[in-house]
């Protein structure tokens, strides 16, 4: 009865946790569209567009009037002495009563200016802020694609993975069949024990290998998950259909131009050199005068004494300073040896494309041969454990022979695999270099 109740207990776990289990189909299209969505990188990004463009709107904004009102009321403790002087009046002091009695005044000021002209740093500005919020677009284009290259790397590594786990389970199989009958003969006497144990230990390696790879697509399918968003426990079961290559690829100069022309790292560093210039012009408009339109109403109380009403004013402001004669060759000078290591950087990483071009382009080129070899291999390897099999049948070749040329088809069949999908991966590494890489 006990039995019973464990066999029913653990066939109610099995289906528990086959219900816990989630299981999932994943083409490379969906593993990128997920990433895509879920990137915290890419949410960053969107933060530091919003943050680019209300830098340009903040820049759009000086251009509107500055417009303020302000008031006091003042208390004074302590009389005051007020000698009123007026046209015609020969007398230097108040005559007669004397000085009015003023213990409080009370005022109000409302103005507004318009900026008319400061040299044009309003208008560079304007532009310095339009060409870095660019910038920082084209970096997200750049982080975008990074993150589309990663995930198909991920999705590699998961395919390898998986792909591993079928052909050790078969080879697997085959093994545990082989000692089943090696087992047989040795009992009937007709091989060695030795034989027996040789093939007891080759059975036991592969099934190491088979906990390696489970580990690995396990470790894999976590990492797919985390970058796609889902459970961390859903195992992905991955289609292969998108892992065809090309059948052409253009030439590597052609691939150079191209990054050139479309790597948005090198246009955004390009938009930053254009800003840097245009920040020299900035500070060269401290070396001109400022000049806006002004307006605004006064309203005064002095009671006993004074009240002002309807003091409207309006005028034109010009100031100029002359500290900026001395101050500002400093900051100009900065600003250059800004725009200097800008340039710098611009040919530094035109000489990276280039390099990295040439390396995606040549690893390309040397998987495809590989996998030539490869395959080659892999059809010699099968034949040579068919010719060796026939051998040991016929006792015409050594149990050692036999499982020697088992082990050689099975990482001949490993290795063509892992060839075929790092060859796919290298192919979008030159479409990533290129900044042609679209999904």
């Amino acid at each position: 009865m006990k039995h019973k109740l464990f066999i029913i207990a653990v066939c109610l776990l099995s289906i528990f946790s086959a219900r816990a289990q989630q299981n999932r189909t994943l083409t490379l299209q969906e593993a990128v569209d997920l990433t895509l969505a879920n990137s915290k990188l890419l949410k960053l990004n969107e933060a530091r567009i919003l943050e680019a463009s209300n830098a340009v709107k903040e820049a759009e904004e000086k251009r509107l009037p500055e417009a303020g009102i302000s008031g006091s009321y003042l208390y004074l403790p302590v009389n005051p002495n007020i000698d009123l002087k007026s046209s015609g009046s020969g007398s230097g002091s108040g005559s007669g009563g004397g000085s009015p009695s003023v213990h409080q005044a009370i005022y109000g000021i409302a103005s507004i200016s318009v900026p008319v002209y400061n040299g044009g740093k309003l208008k560079y500005g304007i532009e310095s802020a339009n060409y870095l919020q660019q910038a920082v677009k084209l970096d997200a284009d750049n982080d975008r694609q990074g993150v589309i290259y990663n995930t198909i790397s991920a999705c590699i590594n998961l395919f390898k993975a998986y792909q591993a786990i079928d052909l050790i389970q078969e080879n697997l199989k085959q093994s545990k069949q082989r000692v089943t009958d090696f087992t047989n003969l040795e009992k009937n006497g007709i091989i060695a024990r030795n034989d027996l144990l040789k093939a007891q230990l080759q059975s036991a390696n592969v099934e190491l290998m088979l906990l390696d790879a489970q580990s690995n697509f396990k470790l894999a399918c976590v990492n797919m998950n985390l970058m796609m968003g889902l459970p961390e426990q859903t195992e992905l079961v991955p289609d292969k259909s998108g892992l065809a290559l090309p059948e052409a690829v253009k030439t590597l100069d052609e691939y150079e131009q191209q990054a050139l022309q479309s790597r948005t790292d090198i246009a955004a560093i390009g938009l930053r050199k254009k800003a840097a210039d245009v920040n020299i012009k900035t500070i060269k408009t401290d070396y001109y005068p400022s000049l806006s339109l002004s307006g605004g109403y006064v309203a005064a109380d002095i009671p006993k004494f004074l009240s002002i009403t309807n003091a409207v004013n309006v005028g034109i402001g010009v100031k100029y300073n002359f500290g900026a004669l001395w101050k500002t060759k400093t900051k100009l000078q900065t600003a250059e040896v800004k725009l200097k290591e800008i340039q710098l950087n611009q040919d530094m990483l035109s000489d990276n494309i280039r390099l990295q071009m040439n390396q995606a382009y040549q690893t390309y080129l040397v998987s495809v041969k590989k996998v030539q070899v490869l395959e080659a291999s892999v059809e010699q390897a099968t034949e040579n454990y068919r010719i060796t099999k026939n051998k040991y049948d016929n006792t015409l070749a050594t149990s050692t022979e036999l499982l020697d040329a088992d082990v050689a088809k099975l990482q001949s069949q490993l290795s063509v695999t892992n060839a075929k999908a790092d060859s796919f991966l290298a192919y979008n590494k030159i479409l990533y270099a290129a900044g042609i890489l679209k999904y």
